[in-house]
């Protein structure tokens, strides 16, 4: 199960994951960036900056080295995916400045994860270390399975907006099935030493998670001063791709090890971007969000 969970499932949920981005897609979506580009550069530049240099903090503070280490800096690499777009429409967020965020913050990465992954490795696990991403395998990799399909989904939405519409949350519940089998073989596939890596990572998973959302949020009111966009910039910031990290370190790294940080960090996320949400639009209700909604 494990092995075609890997060489088989995780690949598919990621495409189906990526084209759910593209189907969400307009170029109404791209225009809005230049038109209102402060934003989308604060979101940006903490997506790219703010992420692995809170990573390294959270990693050294924690103790973590080796796999554990290098498998959290990968996620904290990763792009925002189709969970951060969900939870931006259901926190009255800017919609379009959040997927906007993960398409281009995706294209980016699929550069960025291969390149600062080998000094991760080299930094974490010595320069002796069996694991290495071949650059140029990876971004291959990385470029089928999460720009192509986003192609593929716009492309599939100017055809067929009715039916974009219609297949988008299917596509997401189908891909989260996977992402949940799939931790639940690693959890198997590890054995006992799962409770052991859980409590290693797992607060440092949290911290990650739950500092940069905040600080995602502090940024954005500061430079941005709108409550709609800083909220965007919070979850793109604070909910990474779980799922393109367990692509990179369980399929491309083969260590399961390396997933445990991405996997804790997968399911803690929905718990708190779920309070976030429930803080905003309680504080939308007592009309201190000042949220404008056209």
């Amino acid at each position: 199960m494990y092995q075609a969970l890997v060489g088989i499932g995780l690949p598919v949920a990621l495409i189906l994951i990526m084209i759910g981005v593209g189907l969400s897609l307009t170029f109404n979506d791209f225009t809005r960036v230049f038109m209102q580009p402060r934003a989308f550069l604060v979101g940006i530049t903490c997506q790219m900056l703010l992420l692995p240099v809170v990573a390294v903090l959270i990693i050294d503070l924690a103790g973590l080295s080796g796999e554990l280490a290098i498998g959290l800096f990968i996620l904290a690499l990763c792009p925002g995916g189709t969970t951060s777009n969900l939870y931006s429409l259901l926190a009255r967020a800017d919609v379009g400045l959040s997927i906007s965020l993960t398409t281009i913050a995706g294209f980016i990465t699929t550069f960025t994860i291969p390149l600062l992954g080998n000094w991760a490795i080299y930094h974490y696990a010595g320069e002796n270390s069996q694991f290495e991403l071949p650059v140029l395998v990876t971004w291959v990799k990385l470029m089928a399975i999460t720009i192509i399909p986003t192609l593929i989904g716009m492309g599939i939405r100017m055809q067929w907006q009715g039916f974009a519409e219609r297949a988008e949350p299917y596509v997401s519940k189908f891909s989260a099935a996977i992402l949940a089998l799939m931790i639940v073989s690693i959890a198997l596939q590890l054995g006992e030493k799962v409770l052991t890596y859980l409590l290693q990572a797992g607060f440092a998973a949290l911290a990650l998670n739950v500092l940069t959302m905040i600080l995602g949020y502090l940024v954005g009111k500061w430079l941005v001063d709108n409550e709609q966009q800083a909220r965007t910039i919070c979850l793109e910031v604070g909910l990474q791709n779980g799922t393109l990290a367990l692509l990179v370190t369980v399929t491309i790294l083969d260590s399961a090890t390396m997933s445990i940080g991405p996997s804790v960090y997968s399911l803690l996320m929905f718990v708190t971007a779920s309070l976030f949400t429930m803080a905003v639009l309680r504080k939308d209700k007592t009309g201190q969000g000042k949220v404008v909604t056209s």
